[in-house]
């Protein structure tokens, strides 16, 4: 008996107040979405950061004639320099896992298939580009340790980690995910914000209601109940438009459009999705339900 008069007062509740439950929905849609593609974007990215980090290769550029840094000073690198380099990388094992020799030749030739349909080509000769060594780390972190072994001794021109300009990228992909996270952060100030003036609304509405209750002897949480279940039950039916807007986005944008344009890349799967999706449900209810019961507190007093 008293889940139905529950029910039917939550069933009323929302009846009443339609208009400010559909506000509600629609608000919590668009928050919870904001906070789940901020969630999904932190996941692309770590993704990324797996897939390319692995990838990573420290470049030594040996000497060239003409080159003009201080350990080239005498001239291009020698064979024993050269061979000697390559010892000392393989005393490096395990920090080195892999370590290819890239001759002026194949490095025209990766030059010329890269930039195939760029005039640049046309300026460039196979010997004006240095031979390098191309060394995979283990721990790709430990570039240090290969660059303090390599720079500046002679016959060598630079090393260089491409590291480096992967951490720049990936900032710019932090910066924005972090934008994404503030604006659904506010989103859900502004949810919190209408959910309270919702109760407020209710309890007001309702308030001859609740005074009867209170005289035949109904407990405090028996009289905010249905108002609690009104709010949980319009945050859930917002989360699961946001999930729903999560996985139309995973569909239509990650794998419609960003997997075959960019093959060169790794992007998230379904079960990052799977992942975020509960923990949108979850923080949609829980703001809304102490949301109202804080505000019911307040203003639901008889």
């Amino acid at each position: 008996m008293r889940a139905t008069f529950v029910a039917s007062e939550v069933g009323n509740g929302l009846r009443r107040n339609l208009t400010m439950t559909l506000a509600v929905i629609i608000t919590v849609a668009v928050s919870l979405a904001l906070f789940g593609a901020s969630l999904l974007v932190r996941a692309q990215v770590s993704a990324m950061k797996d897939f390319w980090y692995d990838k990573v290769e420290v470049s030594i550029f040996l000497c060239s004639k003409g080159s003009d840094t201080p350990s080239c000073a005498g001239g291009a690198v020698t064979a024993a320099q050269r061979d000697q380099i390559k010892a000392d990388l393989e005393s490096l094992r395990p920090l080195v896992d892999e370590i290819y020799y890239e001759s002026k030749a194949e490095a025209y030739q990766r030059f010329t298939e890269q930039f195939k349909n760029s005039p640049i080509v046309d300026n460039v000769t196979e010997k004006s580009l240095p031979e390098s060594f191309r060394v995979k780390l283990a721990d790709p972190t430990k570039y240090d340790v290969v660059a303090s072994a390599f720079a500046g001794r002679p016959g060598i021109e630079q090393v260089n980690d491409q590291r480096q300009v992967l951490d720049k990228f990936f900032q710019l992909l932090g910066g924005l995910q972090a934008i994404a996270l503030l604006i659904a952060g506010v989103m859900l100030v502004v949810t919190v914000l209408l959910i309270v003036n919702t109760m407020r609304v209710a309890a007001f509405s309702r308030r001859r209601e609740t005074s009867i209750m209170r005289l035949v002897g109904a407990s405090n949480f028996y009289i905010q109940l249905p108002f609690l279940l009104e709010a949980a039950f319009a945050a859930a039916i917002g989360a699961v438009l946001a999930i729903g807007a999560l996985v139309l986005m995973k569909v239509v944008i990650i794998d419609g459009v960003l997997a075959p344009s960019f093959q060169f890349t790794a992007f998230v799967g379904w079960e990052a999705v799977a992942a975020i999706a509960p923990v949108m449900l979850i923080t949609g209810i829980a703001l809304a339900g102490l949301a109202a019961f804080f505000t019911l507190r307040k203003y639901l007093r008889v």
